[in-house]
């Protein structure tokens, strides 16, 4: 029953209004520059003066709505007072001469719903006022245009003022809401602007992907070598003091390794500039395996051809498939030795490590987040390679890595 007066019952639908009336106010220093072409031609007729006038009062009302600053003004003041879900403005240079009108539109568009509101409402506020049986001496009465339509001062008149107050209430949530859906279509994005905006959002999830990758392969690798290590140094402190230390030295190493990956993520998402990520390529694999016997692994490599000259993407993606291997190796595996492969051919880089399948030692100790191989998985499609991962024969685990030297067009 109720229903269709919730609008006015809601403070959205006054401070729409008066977004409405805010812009037919500011138009006003606008108008006696629009008035001197009238003013400078006083033989002009009445009519074609005031068309003139009005003319152009919408024409620099428009030109201010080219201005940038106006727009984001604008959709500031439409998100606060309109509540409307609006973007922040994207950068002009990539809209179109057609969009940059959508400004000017909202403001004629505000400005006439803003002067046609508030005349109206300030109109048939007093005449509810003014109706009800000869109120204030006016007589009992409405006349538009030339016509009277006399009302007693009975029932009819207090019956007139009670339309009256009813339409000037009703004015302000049909401003409100010509307004609101006005708003995403002239204030919003364009079809231009939003596939800009949706192509900054796809560099930014690709950003947060590569971090994300970052962290999983550096972090990850680490911490898994660091919590096997403090395990072994635990054990052995007592019995060989000697290769505990050297344990605690493996320790420091790579948790140093860590935080050079670290602090570039970091860096990253605070965007501060110069942050460039730690350079480990297939150059640093020597100390990689390394850190894997730390571990308490074996591992059995086997290097092939000129690995030095493998070029730098290329390079530095061999060792973060590597160094996922490794891990998922050691964290997985049923131990026995890890033979790791890589053969640098003209055409191709090879990549393969192959381990013990199991459940581990230590069931439990390794959660996992299920995300390293559909990390290594799209690290590879982007690289246009082939990746295999699964069990080779009834014992071992085979992940193959086939990337090429040179992009296919």
């Amino acid at each position: 029953m109720f229903t269709g007066f919730r609008p006015l019952l809601r403070g959205s639908t006054y401070t729409g209004a008066l977004f409405a009336y805010c812009g037919a106010l500011a138009s006003l220093p606008l108008l006696p520059f629009a008035a001197l072409p009238a003013l400078a031609l006083p033989s002009m007729p009445e009519g074609a003066a005031i068309a003139l006038t009005l003319l152009l009062w919408s024409a620099l009302i428009g030109v201010t709505g080219l201005a940038r600053i106006t727009r984001r003004v604008l959709v500031a003041c439409a998100r606060r007072m309109l509540a409307a879900e609006l973007p922040d403005p994207v950068d002009r240079g990539r809209s179109t001469g057609a969009d940059r009108l959508r400004t000017p539109l909202w403001l004629l568009a505000q400005v006439a719903l803003g002067w046609a509101g508030a005349q109206l409402s300030l109109l048939l506020l007093v005449m509810g006022l003014c109706l009800p049986g000869g109120w204030a001496g006016a007589e009992a009465g409405i006349s538009v245009y030339g016509r009277s339509v006399p009302l007693d001062s009975g029932w009819q008149s207090w019956a007139a003022a009670l339309g009256c107050l009813l339409l000037a209430a009703a004015l302000c949530p049909a401003v409100t809401y010509t307004l609101r859906w006005l708003a995403p279509r002239l204030l919003g994005p364009s079809s231009a602007e939003r596939l800009a905006l949706a192509a900054e959002r796809e560099r930014t999830l690709a950003a947060r992907n590569r971090l994300a990758h970052e962290l999983h392969d550096s972090i990850g690798h680490t911490l898994t070598a660091a919590t096997i290590q403090a395990a072994v140094a635990g054990e052995i402190l007592g019995a060989d003091p000697v290769a505990a230390r050297a344990a605690l030295r493996s320790i420091e190493e790579s948790s140093r390794a860590a935080l050079e990956d670290l602090d570039y993520v970091l860096g990253m998402l605070r965007e501060e500039p110069g942050t460039t990520a730690p350079a480990r390529t297939l150059a640093d694999l020597p100390e990689l395996l390394d850190r894997a016997r730390h571990m308490g692994a074996t591992v059995e490599s086997e290097l092939s051809g000129d690995l030095a000259h493998v070029r730098g993407t290329l390079s530095r993606a061999a060792y973060r498939i590597l160094q996922e291997g490794l891990t998922n190796a050691v964290r997985h595996g049923e131990g026995g030795p890890v033979r790791v492969t890589v053969a640098a051919a003209p055409d191709a880089l090879e990549l393969t490590v192959v381990n013990r399948s199991g459940t581990g030692t230590a069931p439990g100790a390794f959660p996992t987040s299920g995300h390293g191989l559909p990390g290594l998985t799209e690290r590879v499609r982007l690289l246009h390679g082939e990746i295999e991962a699964g069990p080779d024969g009834p014992e071992h685990w085979r992940l193959a890595v086939r990337l090429p030297v040179r992009v296919p067009a």
